[in-house]
């Protein structure tokens, strides 16, 4: 199996049996750091425990990134999916202190790995690497990924919470904060420790040789978090770091810090062999048997309809069943009219330029290989006795045919529209909104079924950073052409003309535009709600049901009480009670 090709997979597969939600702990024996770390592997297991945790992790950054903004939604579906309100609270922006939910989790986990990383980084520095069989450079590189690692834990605080607590110590609590430090000590702090790094993590040399270094920090992913941590800087601290944010991903891209390349083809960089795909710059390795949580947890797992294991064939799948909780926000009301929103609608924003990949509807095509990233209509499917049949509501007696709109269809046919016009939130059964699948969903009989890594960093990340950049610095030629370079294996090369930017193509590139690329590039991939802020349109904008926030400081999530009741020294974020 892959995940056991490289050393991060090796230690996380061993380790991967372990549960992260249930904190409490059956004491068999006591095991120390003086008498754990007998040999090479035992250092290599104890470095890595803290991603798998961060593996785990990625579910609640993925609804508070994606739920919050206006690309996908939860609608209710014949009944199921309020669960008390949550969904709707994160839609319209009216959380509390009093929700816990994801945000609490996002808090929660992230301190948690920290705090896993703190330990073995404390654990590290009383070893003699050269009892253990490591040279210098491959212990440094060790104790430098858990470094990584936890700079990528402070970037996601940072981003939700903004008024974080900062820890850099498991055994000596008085290094740490007691309570909150301003944002730009959490972010003086990443940039330090990241550049750091950069001198001490590898360098992947080569094209090709990804699948050796999987699931580790290296150089251009340090720099990659650099670039994300610039790139946001105005919003995290008020100083713009955009000509930062620019130099060291001009540097990526010139091979300062390993050989990266875009993929030919746009769903490389998530299929099954994803580990030997050049545009993949960091990635969680996933296996079935071991670790996927992007499968198992409710990242990717629930973005297809319940029944869905009929169209994809993977009935028998370890990961348990498909279910409804997400959907694309829809892009027609309920007399079939287009929205015209600024915001939102991502179907309409894919399919305004003409022939692109991923709106084929999704089909496996045997032999490991699919086509098309959403799901739509009339889902078709062979049964076991030959007979062609639909996909069908759960517990509901009609068909699926799903639309781009949400709204009490049911068995309606496809060219007829509800009575009731109450297009919300609360108003949806299961035709409401397109799904997607982003990771594919192999067959049974398929080898690699659920083998793809979660890919966390990759290659157009870096290069539509450097095209923002410069965009806003007035370079829009330089800008545009950074673009194409993704964009145009999207699309059919005599469309090119029509869908590239000038000077390549006709489209012109301004602002708008470039927040709708980011929305088509990055789909569902646990972002949007950053760059929606960056933009100016989160708490201001529009989509769907979804109105003007009463002020920006739903801009980040409030401290649960839980979490402020843990611990008197912290207060809560502005705008919010206490």
């Amino acid at each position: 199996m892959k995940f056991l090709k490289h050393i991060a997979s090796a230690a996380l597969g061993i380790i991967a049996l372990t549960g992260c939600t249930n904190l409490d702990e059956t004491l068999y024996d006591q095991v120390g750091t003086q008498n754990y770390y007998n040999t090479k592997n035992d250092v290599i297991r104890a470095a890595f425990r803290p991603f798998e945790h961060a593996y785990w992790s990625i579910c609640s950054r993925h609804v508070l990134n994606e739920l919050t903004a206006d690309q996908l939604i939860t609608p209710t579906r014949d009944g199921w999916w309020d669960d008390g309100g949550k969904w709707r609270r994160l839609h319209y922006h009216q959380w509390n202190v009093e929700d816990g939910g994801d945000a609490q989790t996002e808090w929660n986990g992230c301190f948690q790995g920290i705090m896993q990383c703190n330990y073995v980084i404390e654990d590290l520095a009383t070893l003699d690497p050269s009892k253990f069989g490591f040279t210098q450079p491959e212990f440094d590189n060790i104790n430098a990924q858990c470094r990584a690692l936890r700079a990528w834990f402070y970037i996601r605080l940072l981003d939700a919470f903004r008024n974080i607590p900062l820890a850099v110590s498991f055994n000596d609590v008085s290094l740490n904060s007691e309570g909150q430090v301003e944002p730009k000590v959490v972010f003086d702090f990443i940039e330090s420790e990241l550049k750091d790094c950069l001198k001490l993590l590898t360098k992947k040399e080569s094209l090709g040789s990804n699948a050796n270094l999987q699931g580790q920090w290296t150089q251009a992913g340090a720099a990659a978090m650099l670039v994300r941590l610039y790139l946001n800087a105005k919003v995290y601290i008020g100083e713009e770091r955009y000509s930062d944010c620019e130099k060291i991903a001009q540097e990526i891209l010139d091979g300062v810090y390993g050989a990266y390349e875009v993929a030919d083809r746009w769903d490389a960089a998530f299929d099954w062999d994803n580990d030997n795909c050049d545009e993949v710059i960091f990635g969680f390795p996933s296996s079935q048997g071991y670790s996927y949580w992007l499968y198992q947890g409710d990242t990717y797992w629930w973005t297809v309809p319940a029944r869905a294991r009929y169209y994809f064939n993977d009935r028998k799948a370890k990961a348990g069943d498909h279910n409804t909780k997400y959907a694309a926000s829809p892009s027609y009301d309920l007399n079939g009219d287009l929205y015209t929103y600024e915001l939102g609608m991502p179907v309409q924003n894919f399919r305004k330029y003409e022939g692109d990949e991923r709106m084929k509807l999704y089909r496996n095509l045997g032999d490991s290989k699919r086509e098309g990233m959403f799901l739509f209509g009339y889902l078709e499917y062979i049964d076991e006795d030959g007979t062609k049949k639909r996909v069908r509501a759960p517990e509901q007696p009609y068909e699926l045919y799903i639309r781009d709109a949400v709204g009490n269809f049911q068995a309606m046919a496809p060219d007829k529209w509800p009575a009731n016009k109450n297009s919300n939130l609360m108003n949806g059964d299961h035709n409401s909104g397109w799904h997607f699948a982003k990771y594919p969903f192999y067959s049974d009989d398929d080898a690699h079924q659920m083998e793809s890594d979660y890919t966390e960093i990759r290659l157009p990340e870096v290069i539509y950073s450097l095209a923002e950049c410069k965009l806003r610095s007035g370079k829009k030629a330089e800008a545009a052409r950074l673009l194409n370079s993704v964009r145009r294996r999207n699309y059919p090369a005599e469309n090119l003309n029509d869908v590239l930017y000038a000077p390549d193509g006709k489209v012109d590139l301004n602002e708008k535009e470039m927040l709708d690329e980011w929305g088509r590039e990055f789909f569902a991939e646990s972002r949007r709600r950053i760059d929606l802020i960056r933009f100016g349109k989160f708490s201001t904008g529009t989509w769907w049901d979804k109105t003007p926030d009463a002020g920006s400081y739903t801009e980040i999530f409030p401290i649960m009480r839980p979490i402020l009741n843990s611990n008197p020294a912290l207060k809560q974020n502005p705008g919010y009670s206490n």
